[in-house]
């Protein structure tokens, strides 16, 4: 159905360009706008109709895996499918299938972002018009506006980089092609000016607990700053301040109306201090991060790991329950006080059956997670698995029961005494899959076995040859221990997915303040000021609160700047594991090309028994076709828009 809308948009845009010269920042339901704006502005009713089909053009933000508005977790090194379809837009895309000829077919973002941003316009420039509409909904109705606008602008820049700005314009149709033939800004430029409309739609938005309950996932004023200290972080990253990353992706990338480089050549550290601050205003605000409290339950955490409470410590928490029951459904999303901003999401909860296992279960099975991302997580008292020395053939005697998880008999020494996310997170070779909503005892404990001759491996997967994880690894993020799709009564928990949550915000600021050189003095546009330095007590207690709550010990003292970068970058990785923070982490730090040229590796599926427990590079298309490239930094513009634009550059290494 996205391939027939797609195709459908591209028949519309078509058709109409032979009436009219416009192009995407135009072309936009106008029959309907311009026959009906006298009725959409003639009441306040009508113009906040108007206002509420907007958000129709922003996707399920959880669609990440899947039919997705941005690469998504298929272009990481997180996520590989088994399926070869156009579903699976983040792997076609890191397979270089999507190019500036065929990228509209495939990613929409551009078009209707800029459908957005007219649509909001219309409303700026009428909103006076509307004559019962009181100060106070006038307000309301602003806030929205501009948080909508800024937010296709955020879309449009975290993928394809400098933005085309409108400002407030709302351009006339049936013009000739120069009246539309405009320049992108910097990126400089735009990070600014979307983080200035943010700030500008915080100032009119709700407080987020004056929200009602029906209005879980609407966006308030710490949703806007929280977007604004994304994008801080994102402009103080090397790849766009001036680093090597830089000059590696962006070098000799020029605006050919003046000769600017498009993204920075040159360093600015006061650009750290800046993300510091837009950091530490939500940190000032009294978020907390999601906890359950201990039970009997709850095992005993490893000596090295702080027992004071949390969050000085995990002494009084379940780190399993705390960080599973976010994603599981388990908590309840607008209860949650570590969401700043989240959606029910309709996404996530289709693609967890992607994530089940083949056969019994009636599972799709096909969203495999590589073997890097396994050994990520780290051992129960924080040391790293690769220095743990574990015997992979080996198997655990005696199974274990702990916060509710079963580990069972006769699982390989490998998934033994890790850390809680890790349960959390991932599905193995012996894992047990609850699925207590069924009644149908046979659809319920199964113990997954992912080897050629088990009963959720390749040759099970027959006669759906792709129903079959190629790294012998499932998620199990997001799935509930009463998710169920076969059996009398099967039914699957609501789902909710984090836009950003106060997790990102604790590390964010941990990594500011880490690569601050000297002390700066940052006012925001509310006129409040803060000094910043590099202060490793701070740096510590931010990050160590997300490793308390995941049951691990906290960083130690005397680290380097260095040193403590790659801590956080392997937290980041861990912590916002398939939540789509990785694909844009890995390229603003500048390291997308090396981490994804890694080869993608997992068990291996063509082994019977215990000949799966052998790391191998699974043998599919998938696989073996991706490549790592700097042009994959940024997504192409489609190629029609840029010969309707002569001064609309492309974006480096794409052919225009």
């Amino acid at each position: 159905m996205k391939y027939i809308k797609h195709v459908l948009l591209t028949i519309i845009v078509a058709v109409w360009g032979c009436f009219s010269s416009c192009n995407y920042l135009n072309v936009d339901d106008y029959f309907l706008d311009t026959f009906s704006y006298d009725s959409i502005f003639a009441s306040e009713v009508n113009v906040e109709r108007y206002l509420w089909t907007i958000p129709t053009y922003f996707d399920d933000e959880g669609a990440v895996f899947g039919n997705c508005r941005t690469p998504g977790v298929g272009a990481t090194d997180e996520c590989i499918p088994t399926w070869d379809t156009d579903e699976f837009l983040g792997t076609k895309y890191a397979r270089g299938l999507i190019t500036a000829d065929n990228q509209t077919r495939f990613f929409d973002t551009w078009i209707n972002m800029y459908r957005v941003v007219r649509k909001v316009n219309v409303i700026l420039a009428n909103i006076g018009q509307v004559p019962d509409l009181s100060t106070q909904k006038k307000s309301e109705m602003l806030g929205y506006a501009y948080f909508m606008r800024a937010y296709a602008y955020y879309q449009i820049l975290v993928d394809y980089g400098p933005l085309l700005i409108l400002d407030d314009d709302v351009l006339a149709m049936n013009e000739e092609m120069g009246y539309y033939d405009r320049a992108r800004s910097t990126f400089d430029e735009s990070v600014e000016y979307v983080c200035t409309e943010f700030e500008r739609a915080a100032r009119y938005l709700p407080d987020r607990g004056s929200l009602a309950v029906n209005q879980f996932g609407r966006p308030h004023r710490d949703a806007a700053y929280a977007l604004v200290a994304r994008l801080r972080l994102l402009h103080a990253s090397e790849a766009y301040n001036g680093g090597e990353a830089a000059r590696r992706y962006f070098s000799g990338w020029k605006r050919q109306t003046d000769g600017v480089d498009y993204v920075s050549q040159t360093e600015d550290n006061k650009r750290w201090a800046v993300a510091a601050h837009a950091a530490k205003r939500l940190i000032d605000k009294g978020y907390t991060l999601h906890t359950v409290p201990r039970d009997e339950l709850t095992p005993e955490l490893p000596s090295n790991v702080s027992n004071a409470n949390f969050p000085d410590g995990a002494g009084d928490i379940d780190p399993y329950k705390s960080y599973k029951d976010m994603f599981s459904g388990e908590a309840i999303g607008y209860k949650n006080p570590e969401f700043i901003w989240a959606m029910t999401s309709a996404s996530v909860r289709n693609y967890v059956r992607h994530s089940f296992p083949v056969g019994t279960l009636s599972g799709w099975g096909g969203l495999g997670i590589t073997q890097k991302v396994v050994d990520a997580y780290y051992m129960a008292d924080g040391t790293e698995y690769t220095a743990a020395g574990v015997d992979e053939q080996a198997k655990i005697g005696a199974g274990k029961a702990f916060s509710g998880y079963q580990l069972l008999a006769g699982t390989s020494e490998m998934y033994n005494n890790r850390e809680m996310r890790f349960y959390a997170s991932i599905g193995f070779q012996n894992r047990l899959w609850i699925c207590n909503s069924t009644t149908d005892n046979g659809k319920r404990n199964f113990v997954a076995n992912f080897a050629l001759d088990g009963n959720c491996g390749k040759l099970q997967a027959l006669p759906s040859p792709t129903d079959f994880p190629l790294t012998g690894y499932l998620s199990v993020k997001y799935t509930h221990d009463d998710d169920a799709y076969t059996g009398n009564g099967a039914t699957q928990t609501q789902k909710y997915f984090p836009i950003i949550r106060y997790a990102e915000i604790l590390l964010s600021y941990a990594e500011a303040l880490n690569n601050i050189e000297g002390s700066y003095t940052v006012t925001d546009t509310l006129g409040q000021s803060g000094s910043y330095t590099r202060d490793y007590n701070e740096i510590a207690r931010c990050f160590n609160q997300v490793r308390y709550r995941a049951g691990l010990p906290g960083i130690p003292q005397g680290l380097s700047k260095d040193a403590i970068n790659k801590l956080i970058q392997r937290e980041r990785m861990v912590e916002f594991f398939l939540e789509n923070r990785r694909y844009y982490d890995v390229r603003r730090w500048g390291i997308y090309d090396k981490v994804d040229a890694e080869p993608i590796m997992g068990m291996n599926i063509e082994g019977a028994g215990d000949a799966y427990f052998r790391r191998v590079q699974p043998r599919h298309v998938n696989v073996r076709t991706r490549i790592t490239a700097p042009k994959l930094v940024l997504l192409p513009i489609w190629k029609n828009e840029l010969r309707k634009m002569p001064l609309l550059d492309q974006n480096p290494g794409w052919t225009r």
